[in-house]
């Protein structure tokens, strides 16, 4: 963008090249970036009173014959470094992640209102506007309609390099790379006519929240992000300074085989420093994500425990926590018209009690029925974005059709659920519920567990992936995600399980396994358990009801005990192996299942504390 703002930018990109030189004692040492005077659209201008305005000036002549041409702002950070002599890459301070002053930037457009961010996504053609599904924003999520887990990176250096549970999911990636990613973000948002950014919070609990900033290039993420983050009142924007900036453009990666990546596709955090990128998609769940990740190291460093869940909270006062990883009914099973919704996804736990981390839901849309799922489906409204959803020749929703993925995705604020707790915070929790998709179709769908048996199904996660949440992922898989959410936990389990032995002691709370997936036979035998029976065993243990029947001594195959009885559920159903028309092949797959669980297990025996658990779990013996 030609003219005096976009020069206004270019002078702090050279200031701040010459900063560094001087500090390396290769140009004036007087040098230094003056930002005091802001213009309406933000723009930061140079004060010509202050000291190394003429070290600038030197320079600026020949930047301004170069910039004056013809044409646009595109890579403005290298055509300013380009006029400074005896400069490098290597030199600059901006190379070496100097997160640049966004909002000095002429075209940096910040926490726009809900009617602004319409305006700008359909001036921009990012998305279309449903009129007969309440007006709702329709978008593309492009290539990825789904996360990248295998292209998820985490910077190896600092605290981080001793702290971090490193391996095929906590993905070391080096420094060096990491702030050459980073850059190309940088230099493209240098030379954009306009982006967007968001500041703003991670964690309802101001003890422990962080002050999160994300950059992007597409206003819809801009939309995506004032849906899902906890929003900044006017007065916290004042001094607003970031602990977490999360960059998100389409910058692209040409030489990703030479920093050490797998494709193109690079989303990374470096914990040390508070910065994250997502490059190479456009599914946004990559950036709540990646925020929640970082939170998942944070907090537990605290002595806070984070979780993967979803929470509600009842008249009484009495807390459910339902942890899962996506797909297994952590939304649908929080939007309860009986209780109040704290959160659908992402949650602490400290001394106060359990306080959401975000401030909107990410909801799943495929099979969406607005007599099952009523206050999600009523959610989908204006202000809301639909990701991916198929829509039918007469303009309405076909959540039934996942030909374009099964990973249908919708965002909206929490208030869009009529009876969301305002303040994103309860107290601590009476119950917990593990939500487990049982592909093989042979856990009980509804289990009470011990406190050793809830550590291990803790740190085990046994779930299946759900087809769409991940890319290549196309039908249920089994697998064991620590905490119902390895995906997105850095530090070792040991350190989550501990924290969770210590709260649900220290507040006598129950706990339960309860499996969302099949039923009657594994997957593409068996029938996925209704979610009407489901809401009935939930209901059962919210109200204390389960506690009032008699169960089943504990099976040789996973040493779960389950309800002979409870209002509104099949007693068959309760019980698998009666579930099961062959009954050789229930027996069969649950030794299957077992020892997939021992197996996963093992790599804990070397620790005294993870290995005693292993008793408590399929395959062991302390309680038969």
């Amino acid at each position: 963008k030609r003219g005096k703002n976009g020069l206004g930018f270019a002078n702090i990109l050279i200031t701040r090249v010459l900063e560094t030189k001087s500090r390396r004692g290769t140009a004036p040492t007087n040098t230094t970036m003056a930002a005091k005077n802001r213009t309406m659209q933000g723009v930061r201008r140079m004060d010509s009173n202050q000291p190394g305005q003429e070290d600038v000036d030197n320079y600026l002549p020949s930047f301004k014959a170069k910039f004056a041409g013809p044409s646009s702002c595109d890579n403005v950070v290298e055509q300013a470094m380009a006029f400074v002599p005896a400069v490098t890459h290597t030199e600059s301070r901006l190379v070496e992640i100097q997160p640049l002053d966004y909002l000095a930037h002429p075209g940096a457009i910040r926490n726009l209102s809900y009617d602004e961010m319409r305006d700008e996504v359909l001036a921009r053609g990012e998305g279309r506007v449903l009129e007969k599904e309440n007006d709702t924003i329709l978008v593309d999520t492009g290539t990825f309609t789904g996360r990248c887990p295998k292209d998820r990176y985490i910077v190896d250096a600092g605290a981080a390099h001793d702290n971090v549970d490193w391996g095929a999911v906590n993905i070391p990636l080096a420094q060096a790379s990491f702030d050459t990613v980073f850059n190309l973000h940088q230099t493209r948002i240098a030379g954009m006519e306009k982006f967007y950014v968001f500041d703003g919070f991670v964690g309802a609990s101001k003890a422990s929240r962080r002050a999160v900033r994300v950059v992007t290039e597409l206003a819809w993420h801009h939309h995506f992000c004032t849906n899902m983050f906890v929003r900044a009142k006017p007065e916290e924007l004042v001094h607003f300074k970031p602990d977490l900036t999360i960059l998100n453009t389409r910058a692209e990666i040409e030489n990703w085989k030479d920093l050490g990546l797998r494709s193109a596709t690079c989303v990374a955090l470096d914990l040390n420093r508070g910065l994250g990128i997502v490059t190479g998609t456009e599914y946004s769940g990559e950036m709540k994500k990646g925020a929640f990740s970082a939170m998942n190291y944070y907090l537990p460093l605290q002595g806070i425990m984070s979780m993967h869940s979803s929470a509600t909270v009842g008249p009484d006062g009495d807390t459910a926590i339902f942890f899962g990883l996506s797909g297994t009914g952590k939304t649908t099973l929080s939007a309860d018209p009986t209780r109040f919704l704290i959160g659908d996804d992402e949650h602490g736990w400290d001394e106060e009690g359990v306080f959401n981390l975000e401030g909107g839901c990410y909801a799943k849309m495929i099979d969406l029925n607005p007599v099952k799922e009523p206050l999600i489906h009523a959610a989908i409204r204006r202000d809301a974005i639909l990701e991916n959803v198929v829509i039918t020749p007469e303009g309405t929703c076909d959540y039934m059709d996942g030909s374009r993925t099964e990973n249908t995705r919708g965002s909206y604020p929490t208030w869009h659920i009529p009876n969301h707790e305002p303040t994103g915070k309860a107290g601590h929790a009476k119950n917990v519920i593990f939500l487990a998709c049982d592909a093989f179709g042979v856990l009980p769908p509804v289990s009470k567990l011990t406190t050793k048996q809830s550590l291990y199904h803790l740190v085990s996660g046994y779930t299946a992936k759900v087809a769409g949440t991940e890319q290549g992922v196309t039908e249920p898989m089994a697998t064991f995600s620590t905490c119902f959410g390895g995906a997105f936990m850095p530090l070792p389990p040991r350190k989550y399980a501990e924290l969770f032995q210590k709260k649900i002691e220290e507040h006598g709370t129950t706990v339960y396994l309860v499996n969302t997936g099949w039923s009657g036979g594994a997957y593409g035998v068996g029938k996925r358990m209704d979610i009407v029976a489901t809401r009935a065993i939930v209901n059962g243990i919210l109200t204390g009801e389960i506690l009032e029947s008699e169960w089943t001594s504990p099976d040789r195959f996973f040493q779960l005990s389950s309800p002979k009885t409870l209002p509104g559920v099949d007693s068959k159903v309760l019980d698998p192996s009666l579930a099961w028309e062959d009954k050789a092949a229930y027996e069969a797959t649950c030794e299957k299942l077992s020892k997939m669980y021992s197996t996963n297990f093992g790599k804990y025996q070397s620790d005294p504390f993870m290995a005693d658990l292993a008793d408590h779990g399929p395959g062991g013996k302390a309680l038969q």
